[in-house]
């Protein structure tokens, strides 16, 4: 027998590899406590945001005296959605696009609730939620 022909039986007689899981920097345990916050924050900073866009074409719009405190309120909770969107991005490994698209989605009226549904399944069959 020649060298390559030893090769390809050994190939051949050798278990197929199973592919490794994906990579997980936190366990489950740790990751659902951050999973949970930032789809509360999430839905937080669209409703905030979609009552600042009223405000704002009520103000704008219609000439409306509305309260100043919306836009305050809506900062506020943005901020914290940063910061929990933060702490499970790097819980999870997400990739920086996907981090930054998800940081950015506070501030597109509606985009936070369709992004966090999507994050939602993404996280919940890698984990086993």
């Amino acid at each position: 027998m020649s060298a390559s022909e030893n090769i390809e039986t050994a190939e051949a007689s050798a278990p197929a590899a199973t592919p490794a899981p994906a990579a997980r920097s936190a366990s489950p345990a740790k990751v659902r406590p951050a999973f949970l916050r930032y789809r509360v924050l999430a839905w937080a900073t669209g409703t905030w945001l979609l009552l600042l866009c009223a405000e704002v074409i009520a103000k704008y719009g219609f000439g409306v005296h509305t309260p100043n405190w919306i836009a305050v309120v809506h900062g506020w909770v943005y901020f914290v959605y940063l910061i929990v969107t933060a702490d499970l991005a790097v819980k999870v490994r997400w990739p920086v696009g996907r981090t930054i698209g998800t940081l950015l989605a506070g501030t597109i009226p509606l985009l936070s609730f369709f992004v966090e549904h999507t994050n939602a399944k993404q996280v919940k069959k890698a984990y086993n939620f």
